[in-house]
């Protein structure tokens, strides 16, 4: 392994960061970019899904009564809900890929300390440690 660099952020202790291998980082990168086009896929698939049920809709309204609507208006905010979240996780992993390419990936964006692997094994597109995220969700 190559020696580690030291770094220095604003307002932060300064941190050593160790680097990886290329075969490591590519290896990474594989993984996030795997990950991303699974999830381009998904959304994808959604966005087909939402639009043969949006048409579906349209034919099959006549004398629908105000809870049919209403139920009609719940489902659609239901799926555009879920093709959102599929977005954003296909946000997160396009970020991770980012970091990767910065070298900041594996470390913690709030203290510098470096996330453990089995976090990362586990969400790939983290950017807390896991103290910093208990602190964040506890806000």
């Amino acid at each position: 392994m190559a020696k580690p660099a030291e770094t220095r952020t604003a307002g932060r202790k300064p941190v050593a960061k160790a680097t990886r291998s290329a075969a490591e980082t590519e290896k990474i990168r594989a993984a996030l970019a795997a990950r991303r086009d699974e999830l381009r896929a998904e959304y994808d698939q959604t966005l087909s899904e939402i639009t043969e049920l949006q048409r579906e809709r349209l034919t099959d309204s006549a004398g629908d009564d105000q809870a049919d609507t209403g139920t009609k208006t719940f489902e659609r905010e239901q799926e555009i809900s879920l093709a959102n979240s599929i977005l954003e996780r296909i946000t997160q992993v396009e970020r991770a890929l980012e970091r990767l390419d910065e070298g900041g990936y594996g470390w913690c964006e709030r203290c510098g300390n470096p996330i453990p692997v089995e976090r990362l094994a586990a969400f790939p597109s983290a950017t807390l440690c896991v103290t910093c995220k208990q602190l964040e969700e506890r806000r």
